[in-house]
């Protein structure tokens, strides 16, 4: 205490001494810190730049310490400084830096005249992954319905047999073993479903390099499933379990596995683009008009020449004699073709309150791009569901129509959407929401990673390589590539190994909240149907 009592004016009479103790103290400090990052921070960090400053800091914090007796006060003001500035250097600058690694991109190597037919070995087969908080996050809620549709496999798991005999619907057999892959093609599918199905998966190796167990599997690219329930049940029932089919959607009669379509990665014959650009052109036509200002009316574009379906729900269109509260529109593809796909840029379909989503010969990919336009979507009762859609509650993320009566359930969901328009809204961008939040392509790929890891824990034999089959990576497939094609595959091309695991797949459903789910459904979509009976028997309309 004697010493911080001295006067200002004393000490600087003794400015020598006060120099020499302040230079003692700061290269104690100095070595002390050097000492501190030998050990903890990065090794070689040089600190004697703090000497600069530490005489004038150190006289200036201890004349305040001095002017209120208080020495105790200067040595915790020293100490919070030089704890602050190494905290926050070794927080901000070591651990992010060491332990994040860097994105390493591998562009394609397509030689002079692009026609590779060999793999480059330059590719990764493993790379070190990192998140953010220790843990990876949950994967989105629809991803438990993996577990549902690879139940039938649960208990006796998947023999080579079993994968034989869904080569005759199979369009391709996909094999992977030591993280490449190699195709056995039986037979040519709808225009490129096959081409953009596999450059999918290959996109998927490139993604996670080596992640992936060995496995086999049978695809088929064709629209409506064909592995029934009915024949793999009861005491007359076919050899069980049944085979595993891969394939683009289901229905609830049958047991085929539901995989992402061949879309997500680009459709040459319409010239739609690859689901990574669409969702962010979607995003913001969507976001062009506000809801209030866009047309009052249900709005759909399409092909009604594959489903009577389709063609009944022509008969709703506005007439001179009767309004449906329904604009509907034929797409003519070859003509569409012919203008320059001017007319089918989905982005500026996002124009009216309302939008019909209907199932084509099978479920439709039509569905993702209707349901990111912030409109209400309208969706006729569907027999299939692709692998998503089975988690959208009516009501919630979208409005229910009837299949038998099209043309008064339309009206009378776009007069209520109009009567009560902030329920409307809400239930257009709750679907909206859903998409662009929880079905970006970095879902759709962790999705394919989960389905097909489960899938292969469920062998119970040892992949090999078909003596027919050949190894395909992104160099076979797009470097012959011409013109649409090698465009879109270059827009999906994922350039090198994803930095973050994949999310975290949940568990499956419990059997009771998986009841309680599906009861909630049928119970909105009978809610609704009470409301529209109430509708028309009622003559003011009021509900």
């Amino acid at each position: 205490m004697a010493f911080c009592m001295v006067s200002v004016s004393h000490k600087i009479n003794k400015k020598n001494l006060w120099n020499e103790r302040l230079l003692h103290h700061c290269k104690i400090m100095i070595q002390n810190m050097q000492r501190f990052s030998s050990t903890i921070l990065q090794p070689g960090r040089d600190f004697s730049w703090f000497r600069f400053f530490c005489p004038p800091l150190i006289e200036r914090a201890l004349a305040a310490a001095c002017s209120i007796t208080i020495f105790t006060f200067f040595i915790f003001f020293i100490l919070f400084v030089v704890a602050a500035f190494i905290s926050s250097f070794f927080f901000s600058s070591h651990f992010n830096y060491r332990k994040t690694p860097r994105p390493i991109a591998f562009p394609l190597k397509c030689p002079a005249g692009n026609l590779t037919r060999s793999c480059p070995g330059s590719y990764p087969t493993t790379f070190d992954t990192v998140d953010s908080e220790g843990k990876p996050a949950v994967c989105p809620d629809y991803f438990r319905w993996i577990h549902e549709d690879l139940k039938p496999w649960e208990a006796t798991g998947i023999s080579r047999d079993m994968v034989e005999r869904a080569k005759g619907s199979a369009h391709f057999r996909l094999v992977i073993v030591k993280g490449k892959a190699y195709i056995e093609k039986y037979k040519k599918s709808i225009q490129t479903r096959d081409v953009f199905t596999i450059w999918g998966i290959l996109q998927l190796l490139r993604r996670y390099p080596g992640k992936l167990p060995d496995l086999e599997l049978m695809f088929d690219c064709g629209d409506r499933p064909v592995i029934k329930s009915d024949d793999y049940r009861g005491p007359n029932a076919a050899q069980a379990p049944p085979p595993p089919l891969f394939r683009y959607c289901g229905d609830p009669w049958t047991l085929d596995v539901v995989f992402p379509d061949w879309s997500f990665w680009g459709w040459t014959e319409i010239n739609m683009k690859p689901w990574g650009n669409v969702l962010k052109d979607l995003k913001e036509g969507s976001s062009k008009t506000k809801w209030m200002e866009k047309e009052p009316y249900a709005y759909w574009k399409g092909n009604p020449l594959v489903a009577e379906t389709r063609r009944d729900l022509l008969t709703c269109n506005v007439s001179d004699g009767q309004d449906w509260n329904a604009r509907l529109f034929v797409q003519d593809w070859m003509l569409e073709a012919q203008q320059g796909y001017k007319q089918s840029d989905v982005s500026k379909q996002c124009t009216h309150r309302y939008k019909i989503y209907i199932e084509g010969w099978a479920w439709s990919v039509s569905e993702k791009y209707i349901l990111a336009c912030d409109s209400v979507t309208l969706v006729v009762k569907p027999r299939y569901y692709d692998f998503f859609m089975r988690s959208l509650q009516p009501m919630h993320h979208y409005w229910p129509i009837k299949d038998n009566d099209k043309c008064r359930s339309i009206k009378f969901a776009v007069d209520w959407g109009n009567s009560h328009t902030q329920q409307a809204q809400a239930i257009g961008r709750a679907g909206s929401d859903f998409i662009q939040e929880e079905l970006k392509m970095e879902y759709v790929y962790d999705y394919m990673f989960h389905l097909l890891n489960e899938y292969a824990k469920l062998l119970r034999f040892e992949p090999g390589i078909p003596k027919g089959a050949e190894e395909v990576c992104a160099e076979t497939m797009a470097c012959p590539a011409e013109g649409v094609e090698k465009r879109f595959m270059m827009e999906s091309l994922v350039n090198g190994p994803s930095v973050t695991t994949p999310c975290a797949l949940p568990p499956p459903y419990d059997p009771q909240y998986l009841g309680a789910f599906l009861r909630t459904k049928i119970n909105s979509m009978k809610q609704v149907e009470r409301w529209e009976k109430k509708y028309w028997k009622n003559s003011t309309r009021t509900f």
